[in-house]
């Protein structure tokens, strides 16, 4: 069972995701909050696998909140939702340890999918995301993949992740397993010194590795 908390300051919003939550197999909503004024006590009640979190609310907003429970529960899993591909606000969450990146227009099904990634320990981001997340580093001096002892079959999959595709979409694409795509992945994380899809993404945008 996947426990989800949800974080949005829109009611019917927020009573919609919990109504989506508890009918679909095998996931479950751990509760569903207006903001994030009491983000631990709300987290420490019935710890969550995955947190649903808005980045716009009132009062202690979605990026407040990733903060404070990235440093308690760092396991916690956190996809960030938002109306808007915000430049500033996207880099903020991802900086801050966020898990994914989606917005609130996704479909259901397309949710339902990102939360069952972000558990197997992807990285997923909408594609409208994605695609604003490559033109924000233009600038940045260039690291080339071999810097970072990256195979060509690694770096051909850290540009997937880049452009917003699923382990299972990289696994058809590549013509591979799941099981080989995390074992890239998993050695990807180990040569860019970093612990997350996200961090992965970030540090291949903001060194141009890919």
């Amino acid at each position: 069972m996947v426990k989800v908390a949800v974080f949005d300051d829109n009611k019917p919003r927020r009573e919609l995701l919990e109504m989506l939550l508890n009918s679909t197999a095998e996931m479950e909503c751990t509760g569903a909050f207006e903001d994030c004024s009491h983000v631990i006590h709300n987290i420490v009640k019935n710890i969550p696998d995955v947190v649903l979190m808005d980045i716009d609310m009132p009062n202690v907003n979605g990026i407040e909140g990733l903060q404070l429970i990235k440093k308690q529960f760092p396991d916690v899993k956190i996809l960030m939702q938002t109306v808007f591909e915000d430049d500033d606000k996207i880099f903020a969450a991802i900086y801050a340890g966020a898990d994914g990146y989606i917005l609130k227009k996704t479909p259901p099904a397309k949710l339902i999918d990102a939360i069952n990634e972000v558990v197997s320990g992807g990285a997923p981001m909408t594609p409208t995301v994605a695609r604003q997340v490559l033109h924000l580093f233009n600038n940045r001096n260039k690291k080339s993949a071999t810097e970072f002892n990256l195979t060509d079959r690694e770096h051909e999959i850290l540009s997937m992740l880049v452009h917003g595709l699923s382990y299972k979409m990289i696994a058809d694409k590549c013509n591979v397993s799941y099981s080989t795509v995390n074992s890239h992945i998993t050695h990807i994380y180990e040569k860019l010194h970093v612990r997350s899809g996200t961090e992965a993404v970030a540090k291949a945008i903001e060194q141009k590795i890919v």
